[in-house]
């Protein structure tokens, strides 16, 4: 039963049409940990089990053997190599062969989409250099930016931006980084707040776009975390001094 339940998920998850009622938010909120990373469709830990695990120090004969281990598909490596933060790999890869930098999983993840969840600024450079999309969407409707905000990466944010990333891209579930950013608002970590203020500080940002199911961001932060009153970077000023007619 609880394997036809994850299929069952991943389809919706997957696929390009939403219910106008659909929240994706609340799936993200309760099986945050089936979003598509790696290889394989089917994520096996949460973001903050594997952030203990990315804590852990490996060492460079580990890389080198999982390397070696995928020397044989460089697509794979590719985008191995960018999430995990070997820039001279990815250098190399894309030497030999430039049109990597376009590869993607099942999912529709590029090697930019990796480094921008994991928040490898140097990386993320390297293959905007190289000629990765900037806007390539997974198949859930995803960016790159998307990725960063979601995982509370405002130097990326910054450096996706400077290169033409849609500030108010919307998932198919209507989500924009934004919504992302404020989802993950209960989070302790400083950085949440840190992409929150940037965004909001963006001229062109557009706080009021709803979701498929019809919440704003701030409708978001209000009931996510701490930093609803954030959004009151956005909102509309009263002034509260009294005019002075000139006599």
């Amino acid at each position: 039963t609880q394997v036809i339940l994850i299929r069952a998920l991943q389809q919706t998850w997957c696929g390009m049409e939403f219910p106008e009622d659909f929240n994706q938010l609340e799936l993200l909120d309760t099986h945050g940990h089936l979003i598509p990373r790696g290889p394989t469709s089917s994520w096996t830990a949460s973001k903050d089990e594997e952030e203990e695990v990315d804590e852990e120090t490996h060492s460079e004969e580990w890389y080198l053997e999982k390397e070696d281990a995928l020397k044989d598909n460089p697509k794979e490596l590719v985008l191995w190599a960018a999430e995990n933060n070997r820039l001279t790999t990815v250098l190399r890869l894309l030497a030999a062969d430039p049109l990597l930098v376009h590869c993607c999983d099942e999912d529709g993840y590029t090697p930019l989409h990796r480094a921008a969840y994991s928040g490898h600024v140097e990386v993320v450079k390297t293959l905007l250099a190289a000629g990765s999309v900037v806007n390539h969407r997974t198949v859930d409707g995803w960016t790159p930016l998307h990725s960063a905000c979601r995982w509370s990466h405002v130097a990326v944010a910054s450096c996706l931006l400077q290169h033409g990333a849609q500030l108010n891209a919307q998932t198919n579930g209507g989500l924009t980084p934004l919504h992302l950013a404020a989802s993950h608002s209960n989070s302790s970590k400083p950085n949440t707040a840190h992409v929150l203020e940037f965004l909001l500080s963006k001229r062109n940002l557009k706080p009021g776009l709803r979701s498929s199911s019809g919440e704003t961001a701030g409708d978001v932060a209000r009931r996510s975390g701490p930093y609803y009153f954030l959004f009151e970077m956005v909102e509309d000023c009263v002034n509260a001094v009294p005019s002075v007619t000139a006599s």
